[in-house]
């Protein structure tokens, strides 16, 4: 009696047992593994060096804005008027016209600062713009 007519499917079961053993014994060799190409190493990036700020000629960085030094000899004068609290008011200028902003205690405040930024040279208009509120 032959062995495949007794068990034909322990002839299949056998090949496949077989293939299994070869393919894991070609795996199994003493050799490592081949290491995949390694990438070239990226460039450093290149590092933008900061722009150097703009440099002013001297004559312009030593000029005052005349708008200002206008607002700014305002409020001296607001300052300096008898009765009347300058930390309240506020002064800004363009071109000769100085517009007075804040609060005065009383409507005669609000006039003499009015009158006090009048009276300084430089001055063309002043545009009153005091809110009048007892205890401010």
């Amino acid at each position: 009696m032959k062995l495949s007519q007794e068990r034909p499917g322990r002839t299949l079961l056998s090949a496949i047992a077989a293939g299994t053993i070869a393919l894991a014994a070609a795996g199994c060799s003493d050799e490592p593994k081949p290491k995949p190409a390694a990438a070239p190493p990226a460039a450093p990036a290149p590092q933008a060096s900061p722009a150097p700020a703009p440099e002013k000629p001297a004559a312009e960085s030593s000029q005052v804005n005349p708008d200002e030094a206008l607002a700014a000899r305002v409020k001296s004068a607001l300052a300096a008027t008898a009765g009347l609290n300058a930390h309240r008011i506020d002064v800004t200028a363009k071109g000769g016209a100085v517009t007075l902003f804040g609060t005065a205690e009383t409507k005669a405040q609000r006039e003499a600062a009015a009158k006090a930024a009048a009276a300084v040279t430089g001055v063309g208009s002043v545009e009153n713009k005091l809110a009048v509120v007892a205890g401010s």
